[in-house]
């Protein structure tokens, strides 16, 4: 089981900015440099239609030294077919993540009303999200803003992932195409069909769980953890404490406060505490 811990996180110094000057915007996207970048993609929607949506994104957040800065928040926007109302959804920066919250997988429409379905990035956005298995955070547009649903409400004739997944590896290629094609998206991401019992919550919208213990690179596997609230996070697996006593021990471990120890709310949930 993976566990996730925050090392010395820096940004990439102005000698390196130095360098890398007159090496064009798309060298500067794909390395990260906290420039925002956008492109088209052209998305399939579960009837045959196609749609033309924009998407952007920007590098910034933590990151480990040396490495290229993730994507600190992105959005996509788009019209609804026949309605010519213009949407956008958007993912910002999360100061208790560190990065944006969401890699975006999927947006389909029916009825003229929208969903996006996304993933959590990493451990701990998917414990901030409560750990849904499938692994899997959806949005539905009610015509005003955009509301969190359960897997159970979204329309079960949309199987697609129909966005390109991986737009931090792929930046180059979906910067170069400019308006990318929905065949290139379903190329770019078959990458992930090469490992089906790792990522196959990417392949197509699972409607049943994931089976934990088997999936070292799925979300579902993350350890469990809560916030400490000093913007950090702290191991908490439930499973492996055994009596209220045990509990508050943990959350002393941890230095956590009252408000976010969760061991008084356990005990209403688990007789056997008592």
């Amino acid at each position: 089981m993976r566990k996730k811990g925050w090392k010395l996180m820096l940004r990439a110094g102005p000698l390196l900015l130095l360098l890398l000057v007159g090496t064009g915007l798309n060298a500067h996207a794909f390395l990260g440099l906290g420039n925002s970048v956008s492109w088209k993609e052209e998305v399939q929607l579960h009837d045959g239609r196609k749609i033309i949506v924009e998407r952007s994104q920007t590098h910034g957040g933590r990151h480990e030294l040396g490495q290229p800065l993730p994507i600190k928040d992105h959005s996509v926007t788009f019209s609804l077919p026949g309605a010519g109302k213009t949407i956008t959804w958007e993912d910002k920066y999360s100061q208790d993540i560190g990065v944006a919250n969401f890699k975006m997988l999927a947006l389909h429409i029916a009825n003229n009303t929208s969903y996006i379905i996304t993933a959590p990035v990493g451990c701990l956005a998917y414990n901030k999200w409560g750990r849904p298995n499938p692994p899997y955070v959806i949005f539905r547009y009610d015509g005003k803003g955009w509301q969190r649903i359960q897997l159970a409400e979204l329309p079960v004739e949309f199987k697609e992932m129909n966005l390109a997944i991986d737009t931090f590896n792929d930046e180059r290629k979906l910067l170069a195409e400019g308006l990318v094609s929905a065949e290139m998206i379903k190329k770019l991401n078959s990458s992930y069909s090469k490992y089906p019992n790792i990522r196959s919550e990417y392949q197509t919208i699972l409607r049943t769980p994931s089976e934990t213990g088997k999936n070292s690179a799925s979300n579902v596997d993350c350890e469990v953890m809560i916030p400490n609230g000093r913007n950090g996070w702290a191991g908490f697996d439930v499973s492996s404490i055994h009596s209220y006593g045990e509990c508050m021990q943990v959350c002393k471990f941890h230095n956590l406060s009252k408000e976010f120890c969760p061991c008084d709310d356990l005990l209403k949930t688990k007789p056997e505490w008592r």
